[in-house]
């Protein structure tokens, strides 16, 4: 399993940033700056309708091509079912984001530096038995307050819309929301219902990322809600 979820995390803007596929990453950091004119975007959660369509991939190279505009940026492991950015980046998982909610740790001991500058990370750390409660609590609500003055950007992945309703309430406290899709896998009833299920949740989609598009020049594509 954890070899398996290595290799589905791929670091592409960070191993290859002259890519087509990292330029598409790119123009997603530009679509989330321009929707930050009317409104402070800040805290966003990238979820999917399914699982395995892609989107701890997004999350972590969002947060990468965020952070090489020198913006301070905090990718948090919001999964606390399945928890896979560890595994990305090599890191321990002993601790993280439950360690922080259920007061054992401070954020500032909690969260750990990467190879990318202006990245750190906050792991999901141990698997709770109540994770909707915990990211329903108040501990989560002053936990984003409180990384609202650390950072630019707090990149949140969260579990798949349909499978539990994890993604739904940390989105419900967040900024926005981008919906991962992953071309001829994702059921377009599951998209479609994935989308009202965070619409009803209060939540402001700011887009849908196509992955896995074959094309000539990329096979990422991004487009506006």
């Amino acid at each position: 399993m954890r070899s398996k979820d290595k290799k589905q995390v791929n670091l592409i803007a960070q191993n290859n940033p002259k890519s087509p596929i990292t330029e598409q990453y790119r123009l997603i950091r530009t679509n989330i700056q321009f929707a930050s004119v009317d409104e402070d975007i800040q805290t966003i959660v990238v979820t999917s309708a399914e699982p395995n369509d892609g989107k701890s991939t997004t999350s972590a190279n969002l947060a990468i091509v965020l952070a090489q505009e020198e913006k301070k940026v905090l990718l948090v492991d919001a999964d606390l079912r399945k928890p896979s950015v560890h595994y990305a980046f090599s890191l321990s998982n002993i601790q993280g984001l439950t360690s922080v909610l259920t007061k054992k740790m401070s954020i500032e001991k909690a969260v750990m530096k990467t190879d990318v500058p202006n990245l750190e990370i906050l792991t999901s750390g141990p698997i709770p038995p109540n994770p909707s409660e915990l990211l329903n609590s108040r501990a989560i609500e002053s936990t984003i307050h409180e990384l609202k003055e650390m950072y630019d950007y707090i990149i949140f992945d969260t579990p798949p819309v349909l499978v539990v309703p994890d993604s739904q309430i940390v989105a419900n406290k967040c900024d926005g929301v981008i919906m991962v899709v992953s071309s001829g896998k994702t059921n377009k009833q599951s998209a479609v219902k994935a989308k009202e299920l965070l619409t009803k949740a209060n939540t402001t989609v700011l887009g849908v990322v196509l992955n896995g598009v074959e094309t000539d020049n990329s096979n990422y594509y991004y487009y506006q809600s």
